[in-house]
């Protein structure tokens, strides 16, 4: 497999992450507008996050969410990709993140149980410390 074939999980939750951005805006800029927050006073999101509905502060938190834990599934994947660790089994692991991580922005975005949402985020956090794993072993040993 190819490095670019190895990384296509990294491009397809980049992508992901642009989606939601997308669906932020098209939810919150409607609902400021509905709610007349003016945008110059909106500078500290958290001084208006309580005239914003719950599905549109969702979409936030969950595009804010996209740049938290998967920053270690991006390191974790470029690392096995310039070390040699880019076998089957980790692109496959890759890809099982990837669907986890989207599974949970729908998850929180249009169902909002908590509890699946953390069943979900707890699987992907179990993917990446299966990977995290692999390469310390592959590393280190």
């Amino acid at each position: 497999m190819t490095q670019a074939e190895f990384l296509a999980p990294v491009l397809a939750l980049i992508l992901w992450t642009l989606v939601m951005w997308l669906w932020m805006y098209a939810t919150r800029i409607p609902a400021m507008q509905k709610a007349g927050i003016d945008p110059d006073s909106a500078r500290h999101p958290g001084t208006y996050g309580d005239k914003l509905p719950a599905s549109v502060r969702s979409v936030a938190d969950n595009y804010n969410h996209l740049h938290e834990q998967p920053t270690l599934f991006y390191a974790l994947m470029f690392f096995a990709a310039l070390t040699g660790g880019g076998d089957n089994t980790a692109h496959m692991l890759g890809w099982a993140y990837v669907v986890l991580r989207v599974v949970h922005s729908l998850v929180q975005v249009i169902i909002g149980k908590v509890l699946l949402r953390f069943t979900v985020f707890l699987l992907g956090s179990i993917v990446l410390i299966v990977m995290a794993v692999r390469e310390a072993l592959r590393v280190f040993l």
